[in-house]
């Protein structure tokens, strides 16, 4: 199996497929097939209450597309419903991924949710954020572009709680108030995540907070 990712910042993956290869997606991801594939709809592996967390809390669909090669050379696109890079995830431990950012995966991967809890976690809007459980490589789609960080033992980060897209499980992170009273009041950072290394951080240059933001000025105002 080859991929590449193809015109970020509108990012769209292209998979190559031999006969009997094939690749797990997010319900209305494909964008294109060439050759010949076959579609499988299906519950996300795990079984019903895997799907059934997936779909209610982490903001996934319920049910995923398996798209399975009949032929070698098969051409599949996905794309994901963010303006923004779509990046691959190589996982082999666990990683905490942002509702909403999945798009497909290849391997022996499932997804399950995880919950913060009200005094430890607010990752990006939602409670509750997607686990993956088992090895392979996941295809995530944010707004704006990703941006891989790396931080050894012991070294801080702090970010935006919009800004998160993933984070190993080795890497510890809290979320508190960043500045003054003035600062949280005025300066449109209220809340931020401070995380400690060792470990790797995936985030977004843009939020979909600030953009609604931005266009709400310019939207028709009822009488």
């Amino acid at each position: 199996m080859q991929y590449e990712i193809l015109k970020n910042p509108m990012g769209l993956i292209e998979f190559t497929l031999n006969q009997g290869e094939k690749v797990t997606a997010e319900a209305a991801a494909m964008v294109y097939i060439r050759g010949n594939i076959i579609t499988e709809t299906k519950m996300r592996k795990g079984g019903f209450l895997k799907s059934l967390k997936a779909a209610a809390l982490g903001g996934e669909s319920f049910f995923v597309n398996e798209f399975i090669a009949q032929e070698d050379n098969c051409k599949l696109g996905l794309t994901g419903n963010m303006l923004g890079d779509i990046e691959v995830i190589k996982i082999q431990e666990e990683f905490i991924v942002q509702s909403g950012a999945y798009v497909g995966s290849t391997g022996d991967l499932t997804l399950d949710t995880k919950w913060q809890g009200f005094t430890k976690g607010i990752f990006g809007t939602n409670m509750f954020m997607l686990k993956t459980i088992g090895t392979g490589d996941i295809f995530v789609n944010a707004w704006g572009g990703i941006l891989e960080t790396k931080l050894n033992p012991g070294e801080k980060m702090i970010i935006d709680n919009y800004q998160l897209v993933a984070l190993s499980s080795t890497a510890s992170y809290r979320v508190t108030k960043h500045g003054s009273f003035k600062t949280t009041l005025f300066g449109g950072e209220a809340l931020v995540m401070e995380i400690e290394g060792p470990g790797t951080v995936y985030i977004q240059t843009k939020n979909v907070m600030e953009f609604v933001r931005s266009i709400i000025p310019f939207l028709p105002k009822r009488n």
